[in-house]
């Protein structure tokens, strides 16, 4: 018989990609949770759930074996979905095995080589990093969860570390940034992390575990073979004048409009180079990932294999454009 397994938040990009890889299986049978019909396509179960909701999430959970929490959103929306959850585990007369996706946001500013005892930053309650702590501490004592820690997922269709930034690097927005750029990626392919959920919910794996390729490049090395990769080259110098005017200048407008576009449903909008991107581009955070090569035997993708995954539908779409 196979394992049923609830997936929360499976219209999301790692969710879809989860749902299809266990659709796809010989041993899991997926069942997307959402909060309007119908969902991800095909033949998989849909099933409607408020995540944030007990009563809604129990319901929904009748019948399964494991729950893989994918939700994004607010920070309420994060934090009242790890209550929710766990209110349910306590429920239960027979635990769920759990796959509980956090960030390596958990660290907030640490910098050289962080294991999964690292301990957490202290950050803003409304925070993003601020609500992934909050709803690991929500399900602290919970039987059977595995917690994901993934630094940059990226890949084909990623919306943040692959779409956002070949937007960026086609505008000549971005590039080489120099010492501002210096910072470790801790970039993991989608499929890496699909496959860490995977081997949670197979071995049964408790814990936390950080999830990054090894050897992350840096992020003015992922930035160049990137740009190299989609012809964006050759690849622009950005200067600390640039960066500061895309920071301080541009993001806040740009942020406004991406807010009030979202709302509206437009596309097509600049993507926003924040100060906390800037940041993050230059912090020297390197994840260590010991535990899950060991305990879920992760093998990581390559850099050269993930982009020519991440760029291979672009590929299919401008040769289709020009015939």
């Amino acid at each position: 018989m196979k394992t049923r397994v609830l997936i929360l938040g499976a219209t999301g990009y790692v969710g879809r990609r989860l749902a299809a890889a266990l659709h796809a299986s010989d041993w899991a049978e997926p069942v997307a949770a959402t909060r309007r019909k119908p969902v991800v396509g095909g033949d998989i179960e849909t099933v409607f759930c408020e995540a944030t909701d007990t009563v809604s999430l129990t319901q929904a959970a009748a019948g399964v074996d494991a729950l893989v929490n994918c939700v994004a959103g607010s920070a309420d929306t994060m934090v009242a979905t790890a209550r929710a959850m766990a209110e349910v585990q306590a429920s239960r007369s027979r635990p769920l095995r759990i796959v509980h996706f956090s960030s390596m946001a958990v660290y907030g500013d640490a910098v050289g080589k962080v294991d999964e005892d690292h301990p957490f930053a202290s950050l803003p309650a409304q925070s993003y990093g601020g609500a992934k702590i909050q709803a690991e501490a929500l399900l602290a004592d919970v039987l059977q969860v595995g917690i994901l820690r993934p630094g940059c997922i990226y890949g084909a269709g990623s919306p943040q570390w692959t779409e956002r930034i070949v937007r960026l690097l086609r505008a000549r927005r971005l590039g080489d940034l120099g010492p501002a750029g210096d910072g470790c990626s801790n970039l993991v392919h989608v499929d890496d992390v699909v496959a860490a959920a995977t081997a949670v919910l197979q071995r049964g794996a408790d814990g936390a575990f950080n999830l990054a390729m090894a050897g992350a490049p840096s992020w003015n090395v992922y930035f160049m073979r990137l740009a190299r990769a989609m012809g964006a080259v050759p690849v622009r110098r950005m200067t600390a004048r640039r960066l500061k005017l895309e920071g301080k200048v541009l993001a806040p407008p740009l942020k406004i409009l991406e807010i009030a576009g979202g709302k509206a449903g437009l596309r097509g909008l600049p993507p926003v180079i924040s100060p906390a991107l800037l940041r993050l581009w230059q912090q020297d955070i390197r994840l260590d990932v010991r535990r899950a090569e060991q305990v879920l035997g992760m093998q990581w993708t390559t850099l050269e294999a993930g982009l020519a995954e991440s760029l291979a539908s672009r590929s299919g779409q401008s040769e289709e454009a020009r015939n």
